[in-house]
């Protein structure tokens, strides 16, 4: 049997739910039960003067820090989205170190600031399993399908450049793929096969949070076995955001 690693991957929607409710310390609590070794997490703000003035219970920190707390003590975010006075982009929370970390832009036009986060992670040796490496790619593509489809290359090119043809890689994000067009690529260009539909068969919808139809969130993998995949569907997560999060358990080799 290998590590068990469990992984989320979730748009939090800035901290609000579909109906514009405030649910930032929700969601804290929430993650936290899941035990999610990584968290892969979209739309997350790093700086909001207007929210921070407006809204009394919005933290002192930057939302990622808030959400790691002690749970996750490593962390990074990759700001996309910047604004006068506000930015937002996406977040990586784990349980273990971060040996490097790049933030590359993804953006086609001026009106989606998209990113792609690479974390290449250290797992000690522990429990009898051997010290290893990890690549972690966190993403979030656009809504226009020809601008995805870009966006795909961009990864796939920057991947092999950057990351051990025989290297454990996830990638994993919302990639508003309602067409399901992109994970052939994925699997052509990096060996990457995404969660749900090797495990279950079809992707996993999550979109909207309350009556999901839509397949917009991935999780895809190579060099680990997945033992178990679920859309956290119930309450309290069909309050919490606009999308549901995807969980999946891997095992690693070794």
């Amino acid at each position: 049997m290998g590590r068990r690693i469990r992984v989320i991957s979730y748009n939090i929607h800035k901290g609000f739910c579909t109906f514009n409710r405030f649910t930032l310390h929700r969601i804290k609590e929430a993650i936290r039960e899941t035990g999610a070794d990584l968290c892969f997490l979209q739309e997350v703000v790093g700086q909001n003067q207007k929210f921070a003035s407006n809204i009394t219970n919005w933290p002192s920190e930057a939302q990622f820090e808030f959400l790691a707390d002690t749970i996750w003590p490593h962390y990074k975010y990759g700001q996309n989205a910047v604004f006068p006075e506000r930015h937002h982009g996406n977040a990586l929370l784990s349980k273990y170190p971060i040996l490097m970390s790049e933030n590359i832009s993804l953006s086609t036009n001026r009106f989606e600031q998209r990113g792609l986060l690479h974390c290449q992670l250290h797992l000690p040796a522990e429990d009898g399993y051997p010290e290893t490496r990890l690549d972690v790619l966190n993403t979030h593509l656009n809504l226009l399908h020809s601008s995805r489809l870009i966006q795909t290359q961009r990864i796939i090119t920057w991947a092999k450049t950057r990351v051990a043809a025989e290297s454990p890689l996830i990638l994993a994000g919302d990639f508003n793929d309602w067409q399901g067009s992109l994970s052939p690529l994925f699997s052509q260009g990096l060996e990457l096969r995404e969660s749900f539909l090797t495990h279950r068969g079809e992707h996993a919808r999550s979109f909207p949070s309350h009556f999901p139809l839509m397949t917009l969130d991935r999780i895809y993998m190579r060099g680990l076995t997945i033992t178990s995949t679920s859309v956290l569907n119930a309450l309290p997560w069909i309050e919490l955001s606009d999308h549901l999060p995807l969980f999946v358990e891997f095992e690693l080799p070794g």
